[in-house]
């Protein structure tokens, strides 16, 4: 079945770096768009970066462009979130789907907390 193992979060002071990974199961993950979301406290989710399946494009939130980045390992089904220069309304869970969540299945997401 569809499946996505969220990791790499924690609790950083603000202007550190975190790398988050997302290893996705069950599907084509190499033919897929891959999408990173966020959802913070009360708040709704939201879709942060996107990355299509040959790499070929790139879409982030044009707010994060300067500290987010995106990639992906297609021999590894893992897509990655780089996130520079944390600040505190970073803070939220992290998750990883496909392009617009088609499967309707999501992980158990990756908690970043910004703080000092």
């Amino acid at each position: 079945q569809v499946q996505f193992v969220e990791s790499g979060g924690g609790l950083v002071q603000p202007g550190g770096s975190l790398r988050l990974s997302c290893v996705a199961s069950g599907f084509a993950f190499s033919r897929s768009t891959m999408t990173w979301y966020r959802q913070a406290p009360g708040k709704e989710r939201e879709a942060v970066a996107e990355i299509s399946a040959g790499d070929r494009i790139v879409s982030i939130e044009e707010t994060l462009m300067d500290r987010f980045s995106i990639s992906r390992d297609n021999n590894k089904n893992t897509v990655y979130l780089q996130i520079n220069n944390l600040k505190p309304e970073d803070t939220a869970v992290y998750y990883c789907n496909t392009h617009a969540a088609s499967f309707g299945v999501w992980g158990q997401g990756t908690q970043v907390t910004v703080s000092s």
